[in-house]
C-alpha cells in the first residue's frame, strides 16, 4: 500500500465536491490516473462522458494545494490510510459492486478487508429484543472468525459492534490468564475485534457522539473504522444511502434484525440484491412496529434465521 504522500491526488480527487464513484470510474477510465485529471484541460475533462461544466468548474475550484496539504497532514498523524482501488488491500468483495468507491479512508486493522464479513443491520429504536439477538449473532459470527460489518449508528448497529468486541474482550482476557499476561504480536492479531465499522463522514468526526467511545473500543481491540469521505465532511442524511451500499458490499450477507415499515435499513437491503449478497433475516413479534419491516422481507423470500449455525 502507498504511503498517504503518494497518495496524493487520489485525496485530492476524493475532495472534488459533487462527484459520484461513477463519474469518478469514467474519469479514470479515460485518464488512467488522478495526476493526469488534476493537469487535464476543460476540453479534455468535458470529453468525458457524464463530466459537464458544474463537474469541471469544481474540479478547477478544488485544486488548493494549501488545503490538500492540510488534508495529508492529518491522516499522517492520526495513523488513517489511504485504500485505492490498484492497491492489493482494497477489499475484493467491494470491487465487484457497480459503484464502488475509488478509494477509502481506512483506520485501524486492514487485515480486516479482507476476511469473510457478514453485515448486520437494523432500526436505530432497537427493542431488548433487537438488543439481545444483534450480540447474540455478532457474537458467535466473531467466535467463528467472521468479520461484522455495520454502520456505528444508535440501536441495532452498536449492538452488532459490542457483540463482536465482547468476544474478542473475552478471549483477550482469557489468553492473557493463561499465559501469565504475556501476550506476542500473533496473539494480537488472533484475538482482534472481527469488527468495521463504516461511517457516512470523515474519520475526523464520530457519528453520533455518543458513540465515540465505542468507536475507539473498536480501534483499540484490532477493529477498523472505515468511509469513503474525506476529511471534514459532515454526517449529512444524504451521505448515509451512499453508505450503505458499501456496508453490504463488504458483505456475502447481510443480517437484518428489525426494521419498521419504512426503514433506512431496507435500502441496504435493496442494495444487497442488487449486488447478489444473500439477505437473513430475524423474525421479529409480529406486535412490534420494529418488526413490520422484517417480517415482510421473510414474505418476500428473505432467509429466516433463528440461530447462528443458519449463517454459519
Amino acid at each position: 500500500m502507498k504511503s498517504v504522500t503518494e497518495n496524493k491526488y487520489w485525496i485530492w480527487l476524493s475532495l472534488v465536491k459533487n462527484l459520484g464513484s461513477i463519474k469518478k470510474q469514467h474519469l479514470l477510465k479515460r485518464f488512467k490516473n488522478p495526476k493526469a485529471i488534476f493537469y487535464a484541460s476543460e476540453l479534455e475533462l468535458l470529453e468525458v462522458n457524464g463530466i459537464g461544466d458544474n463537474v469541471v468548474k469544481n474540479i478547477f475550484e478544488s485544486k488548493n494545494i494549501h488545503i490538500l496539504n492540510k488534508h495529508m497532514d492529518y491522516l499522517q498523524k492520526n495513523n488513517i490510510d489511504v485504500i485505492t482501488i490498484e492497491d492489493e488491500e482494497y477489499p475484493k468483495m467491494l470491487k465487484n459492486i457497480y459503484d464502488y468507491p475509488i478509494s477509502l479512508y481506512v483506520k485501524g486493522n486492514l487485515n480486516l478487508l479482507n476476511k469473510k464479513c457478514i453485515s448486520i443491520v437494523g432500526c436505530r429504536e432497537a427493542s431488548s429484543y433487537g438488543e439481545k439477538a444483534a450480540k447474540y449473532f455478532a457474537y458467535n459470527l466473531a467466535n467463528n472468525d467472521i468479520c461484522v460489518v455495520s454502520g456505528l449508528a444508535k440501536g441495532i448497529d452498536s449492538f452488532a459492534h459490542i457483540g463482536a468486541l465482547a468476544y474478542s474482550l473475552e478471549k483477550k482476557d482469557n489468553h492473557f490468564n493463561d499465559n501469565f499476561g504475556v501476550v506476542n504480536s500473533d496473539d494480537k492479531i488472533n484475538n482482534c475485534a472481527n469488527t468495521i465499522a463504516v461511517l457516512g463522514n470523515g474519520l475526523d468526526t464520530i457519528y453520533p457522539k455518543e458513540n465515540k467511545e465505542l468507536a475507539n473500543s473498536i480501534l483499540e481491540n484490532g477493529g477498523m473504522l472505515i468511509s469513503e469521505y474525506p476529511l471534514g465532511t459532515k454526517p449529512d442524511r444524504m451521505n448515509f444511502p451512499a453508505r450503505n451500499r458499501i456496508v453490504s458490499g463488504l458483505s456475502t450477507g447481510v443480517l437484518v434484525i428489525e426494521a419498521k415499515e419504512k426503514s433506512g435499513t431496507l435500502i441496504t437491503v435493496d442494495f444487497a440484491l442488487e449486488q447478489g449478497r444473500d439477505v437473513f433475516v430475524v423474525p421479529g413479534n409480529i406486535n412490534s412496529s420494529t418488526s413490520v419491516g422484517t417480517n415482510r422481507l421473510i414474505k418476500e423470500g428473505a432467509k429466516l434465521v433463528s440461530c447462528y449455525d443458519d449463517l454459519v
